[in-house]
C-alpha cells in the first residue's frame, strides 16, 4: 500500500512538472516577443506563464480531491486578474489586443489538462499554441492575400466534409445495395479536396512544387480523383499540361505501393506473389513521370486566376453521380453473369476503384481463394483502372496532356501483363 501511494506521489510529482514545463513553451514566445520591454512593463513573460501553467495543475489535482467546480472558479479569477493587469498596461499604449488574456487561459487549461491524464493532448496543444502565437505576422499576411471567394470555397468544403458527410447513412440501398450515400459523399470530399489543396499548393509553392504535393498527397487516398482534376485543369492552363501529366503519372504510380503495403498485413503470401509484378508498373509510371518533369520547359506559369474556382464542386458532385452510376452497372453485369468468377468481378470493380476488390481478394486467399487467383485478380483490377483513368484524361483532358499518359499508362498494363506472365511460366 506504501509504495503503491508513493508510486501515485510520484506520478502526479512528473505532471505537476509537466504543467510547468507546458506554460514555459508558450511564456518563452510570449517573452521572447517583449524580450525588449522594460522590467515591469511585461503583464506575462516565461515565469508568469510557468506559474499559471503549475496553477492549472495544482487546480486540477485539487479540484479532483473537492470539487470540479473549483476549475471553474480558479479559472475566472484568472480571468479577472488579467483583464485588469492588461487594461492598465492598454492605457499606456494603444495596443487594445487581447491575445494575452487568451494565451493565459489556455495554458491554465493546459496545467488542468496534464494532471487529468491527458498529458499527451495537452503537449500537443501547447506546441500548436505556440506556433500559432509566434506565426502572427504571417498568419496576418495571408488574410490579408486571401480572397473572398478563397474563404467561400474553404468554408463550403468544410460544410459538405465536416457537417454533411457524417449525417449521411454508411449503408446500402437501391437495386443490390448497390449505393452508399457516405460512401459516393466521400468521394465528392475527396475531389473537391484535392482541387482545394492543389489550388493552394500551385498558388503558394508555384506550378512544379504544388503539383508534385498535390500528386504524392492524392496517390495515398485517390489518383482517380486526382487525374480528373488535372485533366480539367489542363484545359485551363494548357502551358502546364506537361506538369499535370508528370503528377497524374506519379499519382498513379502511389497507387502500387499502396497496395503492397495493405496486402501485407492480410496476406503476406500475395506480396511475395504480387512484388515484382506491382515493382515494374510502378517503375514504369515512376520513371516517364520524372523524365517528363526534368525535361518540361513551361516558362512563366499561370497562377490560378481570378475568382476562379478553388473546390470545383460542380465537378466533384459530377463525378459523385458518374460513380453511382458505374456502382449499379457493375452490380448489374455481375447478376447478369451470375457466377462468373472472381476475375469478372476484379474487372468490373476496378472500373471504380482498387482498394476495395484487393482487400476481398486479400482475405479471401486466406481461406478458400487461391493465391495465385487473388493475384491476378488485383492485377486485372489495378490494369482497369489504370486504363480507366487513361479514358478520363483523354476525354476531358488537353490533347497535350493525353499524348503523353496514354502511351505510358498502355506501357504500365503492357509490363504488368507480361511480369505476371513470366512469374507464371518459371
Amino acid at each position: 500500500m506504501e509504495i503503491s501511494a508513493w508510486m501515485t506521489e510520484q506520478h502526479t510529482i512528473w505532471n505537476l512538472i509537466i504543467s510547468l514545463l507546458l506554460g514555459a513553451i508558450v511564456g518563452t514566445q510570449r517573452g521572447w516577443v517583449m524580450r525588449n520591454s522594460q522590467d515591469g512593463s511585461r503583464v506575462a513573460g516565461i515565469r508568469t506563464f510557468s506559474l499559471v501553467g503549475l496553477l492549472g495543475g495544482l487546480v486540477g489535482i485539487l479540484g479532483h480531491l473537492l470539487s470540479p467546480l473549483l476549475i471553474g472558479f480558479v479559472l475566472i479569477a484568472l480571468v479577472l486578474l488579467a483583464c485588469i493587469a492588461f487594461f492598465i498596461q492598454q492605457k499606456k499604449s494603444d495596443d487594445i489586443s487581447i491575445t494575452g488574456v487568451v494565451s493565459l487561459m489556455v495554458t491554465y487549461v493546459l496545467g488542468v489538462l496534464a494532471v487529468s491524464g491527458q498529458v499527451v493532448l495537452a503537449a500537443a496543444a501547447a506546441v500548436i499554441t505556440a506556433l500559432v502565437l509566434d506565426n502572427k505576422k504571417e498568419l496576418h499576411q495571408a488574410l490579408q492575400k486571401l480572397q473572398a471567394y478563397e474563404l467561400d470555397a474553404g468554408l463550403r468544403l468544410l460544410l459538405i466534409s465536416i457537417v454533411l458527410l457524417p449525417l449521411l447513412p454508411n449503408q446500402g440501398f437501391g437495386p443490390w445495395q448497390a449505393l452508399n450515400p457516405y460512401e459516393i459523399w466521400w468521394m465528392v470530399v475527396l475531389i473537391a479536396s484535392i482541387s482545394f489543396v492543389g489550388y493552394f499548393a500551385i498558388k503558394i509553392g508555384g506550378a512544379k512544387r504544388g503539383i508534385l504535393f498535390t500528386s504524392v498527397f492524392a496517390g495515398l487516398s485517390s489518383s482517380t480523383a486526382l487525374t480528373l482534376q488535372f485533366s480539367q485543369l489542363s484545359r485551363e492552363q494548357k502551358s502546364i499540361s506537361p506538369l499535370l501529366a508528370s503528377g497524374i503519372l506519379l499519382s498513379c504510380g502511389t497507387m502500387f505501393p499502396r497496395l503492397v503495403i495493405v496486402l501485407s498485413v492480410i496476406n503476406p503470401q500475395l506480396v511475395k506473389l504480387l512484388w515484382p509484378v506491382v515493382l515494374v508498373m510502378m517503375i514504369a509510371l515512376y520513371l516517364p513521370a520524372w523524365w517528363i518533369w526534368r525535361t518540361s520547359d513551361v516558362g512563366l506559369v499561370e497562377q490560378p486566376k481570378e475568382q476562379s474556382n478553388p473546390l470545383a464542386l460542380q465537378s466533384a458532385l459530377f463525378f459523385g453521380v458518374i460513380l453511382a452510376l458505374i456502382m449499379l452497372l457493375s452490380h448489374l453485369l455481375s447478376d447478369w453473369f451470375g457466377s462468373a468468377g472472381t476475375l469478372i468481378l476484379a474487372a468490373l470493380s476496378g472500373i471504380t476503384d482498387v482498394d476495395a476488390i484487393s482487400l476481398a481478394l486479400g482475405r479471401q486467399s486466406t481461406q478458400s481463394l487461391a493465391v495465385s487467383t487473388a493475384a491476378l485478380g488485383i492485377l486485372i483490377a489495378a490494369s482497369v483502372n489504370t486504363f480507366v483513368k487513361m479514358c478520363m484524361v483523354i476525354s476531358i483532358g488537353d490533347t497535350a496532356l493525353w499524348r503523353r499518359v496514354m502511351p505510358v499508362m498502355l506501357g504500365c498494363i503492357a509490363a504488368g501483363a507480361a511480369t505476371f506472365v513470366l512469374l507464371r511460366a518459371v
